[in-house]
């Protein structure tokens, strides 16, 4: 049974939260379409570039919604792959909805698992400060298929928290892609005398609870994730309709580049005018490289 809340958000750009109390389970659904086509859109990368830039997006998505609601306006999240193969950074990070990515690298970088793309590297998830928080970052080695595969493997290692993460793409006869995902946890019990965490390395056996849930979650499919007619309600109750889920409405994803000529301005007029001097070119401007918006600003400051 589906518990609907009212405010869902369409099947375009969209995220849903639920939670599943009698398994202690909670999740999260993304579909990118408009955010991600603005996102890619600037910088032309070859297909299998691509694939791995939006396997990310899609990932930081999920991730970033799970922040606290009212955390601070300055709260984010950004993920952060670094290697020495053919592709060198990757970085994607999400804030109060608004999403931005990009690669670096050999623009003929074969497809493959991370070690092929990467080769040896970390992937590294940091958390922006809040008013009441520090910031933080886990870091895991560059390992396994694709990033929710090395995500999972975060979670595992850096933060005990049996993960499910599935992500699909698709792309239509007119070149646009659409992405989905599907973000599964398994949380802690607070109640004394109950199992308060799990860890999938210990070598204690699944929790039924969760080996239900992820059993059902495991079967979700890309086309099912990115297929932009399936609404993420409809899809949550193919995967779940046996049990009581509440679904709750989340800020709808959109491509943020949070670069402007004021905030450039004002950046740049924290160095030194002498400095300023040396940046300037022919024509008295400095032109500052944005990598997420492919774009090349020029400031007179």
């Amino acid at each position: 049974m589906i518990a609907a809340r009212e405010g869902l958000a369409p099947a375009g750009d969209s995220m849903l939260g639920f939670a599943v109390p009698g398994r202690d389970v909670r999740g999260r659904f993304v579909r990118l379409d408009a955010a991600l086509a603005a996102i890619l859109g600037p910088h032309d990368y070859p297909p299998p570039l691509a694939a791995v830039l939006t396997e990310a997006l899609v990932v930081t998505a999920l991730l970033g919604a799970t922040l606290r609601e009212d955390a601070d306006a300055d709260a984010g999240l950004t993920l952060q792959a670094q290697g020495d193969g053919a592709l060198t950074l990757l970085v994607a990070d999400w804030k109060a909805g608004q999403l931005r990515g990009y690669l670096a690298g050999d623009p003929e970088a074969p497809a493959g698992d991370l070690a092929a793309m990467f080769g040896s590297g970390h992937l590294a998830v940091t958390l922006d400060p809040t008013a009441t928080s520090e910031r933080y970052q886990g870091i895991v080695p560059l390992e396994g298929a694709g990033i929710p595969q090395a995500i999972e493997q975060y979670f595992r290692s850096s933060e005990q928290l049996p993960t499910l993460i599935r992500t699909g793409m698709a792309v239509d006869a007119a070149g646009a892609v659409t992405a989905g995902g599907l973000l599964l946890q398994y949380l802690p019990r607070g109640e004394e005398g109950r199992t308060r965490l799990f860890a999938e390395d210990d070598g204690a056996p699944e929790p039924p609870d969760w080996q239900h849930m992820r059993t059902l979650a495991a079967t979700v499919t890309s086309d099912e994730l990115a297929d932009p007619a399936l609404a993420p309600d409809e899809l949550l109750w193919r995967l779940f309709h046996e049990e009581e889920v509440r679904l709750f409405p989340g800020v709808t994803p959109s491509r943020g580049c949070r670069c402007s000529p004021a905030h450039i301005e004002m950046v740049l007029k924290r160095f030194p005018e002498a400095e300023r001097a040396d940046m300037r070119g022919e024509d008295g401007l400095i032109g500052v490289d944005c990598k997420f918006c492919a774009r090349v600003w020029k400031i007179a400051a």
